[in-house]
């Protein structure tokens, strides 16, 4: 996905709702496009590789704004601009939202294991109040395998390992997503790529995926991001002891799923 064809729609749509963007540039280009509608303190998220993962992007996204319009007095994560309606917005095939600019500094909080903790643990308690309608955990398989069945056989993925993707999907069935657990809205892909340093403290970001779920999904995803950005077990253990949580072992299950998610997302991002 060309991140200029995003640029182009954001302005398109900016220019729409009387949002001044003469100098909107790229902010971020991955799995989907930040475009900061300079000189406006609007950012707008265009949905790119992720539209693969919804049946229906708009209401994936309506779901998102209703969830940070809930979160908007807490401080906790980014909020609507107040100089435009969030959306969903549609221009050129490409779904986005507007959110207020917020001002990134270095990571400060990435070395320190309690704050981190803390930090979801915060935000977890907020969301637990929300009542909105939210997909729900079986959903979350379902496009999982939504996924799964678009990628295709090449010189370097086999049938086969597309066929044991799905067999290892269908083994978390039970074990997974068909456990009678608690559930709650959740942020969904809590990383800490996720999670902005800012001024006032750290802000949550990108809530596209969030849906209603146990809070064990959110914590497994948040443990292995901080693995791979460098954390050694000890420092993951205090993070999860600040969030509330005390054996990492029981995430097992959940961490495993995580490991199918994400090995399917890297091989369709390949293709």
């Amino acid at each position: 996905m060309s991140s200029r064809r995003a640029l182009a729609a954001a302005r398109s749509v900016a220019r729409e709702q009387g949002v001044p963007c003469e100098r909107a540039v790229v902010a971020y280009s991955g799995s989907n496009v930040l475009v900061h509608l300079a000189p406006s303190p609007v950012v707008a998220r265009v949905m790119t590789g992720t539209v693969a993962l919804h049946d229906d992007p708009e209401v994936w996204l309506a779901r998102e704004v209703e969830v940070l319009k809930f979160l908007e007095p807490t401080g906790l994560a980014v909020a609507p601009s107040p100089s435009v309606d969030p959306g969903p917005y549609e221009a050129d095939g490409l779904w986005m939202t507007f959110w207020a600019r917020v001002e990134v500094e270095g990571r400060t909080e990435a070395d320190d294991p309690v704050r981190l903790g803390r930090s979801l643990r915060e935000l977890h308690d907020a969301l637990s109040g929300f009542s909105g309608e939210l997909a729900g955990f079986r959903d979350l398989q379902e496009d999982i395998e939504r996924l799964r069945l678009q990628l295709r056989p090449s010189a370097t993925l086999g049938a086969d390992k597309i066929e044991a993707l799905a067999e290892s999907l269908e083994e978390l069935s039970d074990s997974v997503f068909g456990l009678s657990l608690p559930t709650q809205a959740l942020h969904g892909d809590a990383t800490l790529g996720n999670l902005l340093s800012t001024p006032e403290g750290p802000v949550w970001n990108d809530f596209e995926d969030t849906f209603r779920g146990p809070v064990e999904w959110d914590l497994a995803g948040y443990a292995m991001s901080l693995e791979y950005n460098g954390a050694d077990s000890d420092f993951v253990q205090r993070a999860l002891a600040a969030y509330g949580w005390g054996d990492r072992r029981e995430l097992d299950p959940f961490t495993a799923a995580h490991k199918v998610y994400d090995e399917i997302w890297h091989l369709y991002c390949s293709q």
